[in-house]
């Protein structure tokens, strides 16, 4: 087939590459699409070696770059230099890698941590290189923004369509459910169901005032076949639910107590720190392409994680 797309996706065992697997598992796989999902068992990202024996051997006319060294809040704390550059060493192996195999398209996976601390609401894809970002994750923050440099890079000088995608608040199956450096709601659905096996509190870490916009993975999962095949912009793209779809930790809490049916003690440890109050997202971007993109219900969506978590408890726990 002449026009066929051989896809690869790094990181692609992990929780957006199985948001992407399921969602097109549930639209139906087309016959002009191959795809390749890879873990770091396939290929040392950080080494441009294994980064090239991996591309020969795949052969990817599209490239999806999920791969990277993530961690919650404490974790980013604690090594901000190796966030730093781990992931800058990953992302200019695979946008090199790429621009030697002539790949037609590569869409990177940014974060909304990525932009200003001190700004204005709601941000969107204008604004990422306004400021430094919050102080906790700054390593991450700045390797992820120079991906975004590196594809205009890539654009104005040899004429490659390298994009990026910023998500805000990923979660859903296959998420990482440890509580030392996953996010906060597979933080907040481990701590449930180890509350309730345990006989014990339900602490939630902070005063649980900051406000996420949440994203199911499944929803994100649509969203990256779409980008892959139609989105031809340089520019990121902001991939979220609606302003107005934004809600507080406390509240993401109350939903998984639902979820779970936990009926224990619920803890506020406010000793904790909240990290960034707010980083209100605009998707007015993607709704002017896609105005009708219907997003899993918040509540749906994780009753569905939390079901899949107690599915898999004992393969995910770390």
């Amino acid at each position: 087939m002449a026009d066929k797309k051989v896809i690869l996706v790094t990181g692609g065992t992990g929780l957006v590459g199985n948001g992407i697997k399921a969602a097109m598992e549930k639209e139906g796989k087309r016959e002009d699409e191959e795809w390749h999902f890879v873990s770091s068992k396939d290929a040392d990202l950080q080494d441009r070696a294994s980064t090239e024996a991996l591309f020969d051997k795949v052969k990817p006319t599209h490239v999806i770059h999920l791969a990277a060294l993530v961690g919650g809040l404490y974790r980013n704390l604690k090594y901000n230099l190796d966030f730093f550059r781990i992931n800058s060493q990953i992302n200019d192996n695979i946008l090199s890698t790429a621009h030697k195999f002539k790949v037609k398209k590569v869409i990177s996976c940014l974060s909304t941590c990525i932009f200003p601390d001190k700004t204005t609401y709601p941000i969107d894809e204008t604004m990422v290189h306004n400021g430094p970002p919050h102080d906790s994750n700054f390593g991450y923050s700045f390797s992820k923004r120079m991906i975004d440099v590196q594809n205009k890079g890539y654009h104005t000088q040899h004429g490659c369509n390298f994009t990026s995608v910023i998500p805000t608040n990923v979660f859903g199956p296959h998420d990482n459910f440890n509580l030392e450096d996953g996010h906060v709601l597979p933080g907040l659905i481990r701590k449930v169901f180890d509350a309730q096996a345990g006989g014990t509190p339900f602490v939630i870490w902070g005063t649980g005032s900051p406000r996420r916009q949440f994203i199911y993975s499944l929803d994100l999962g649509r969203l990256f076949l779409w980008v892959m095949r139609e989105y031809n912009e340089v520019a990121p793209i902001i991939l979220s639910v609606g302003e107005e779809d934004e809600i507080s930790i406390k509240e993401a809490a109350d939903l998984v107590v639902e979820a779970v049916g936990f009926k224990g003690e619920v803890v506020q440890d406010t000793s904790k720190s909240d990290g960034q109050f707010k980083k209100t997202a605009s998707n007015a971007k993607l709704r002017k392409y896609l105005p009708d993109f219907k997003f899993t219900p918040i509540k749906q969506a994780i009753k569905e994680t939390c079901d899949w978590y107690a599915a898999n408890a004992d393969k995910v726990r770390k």
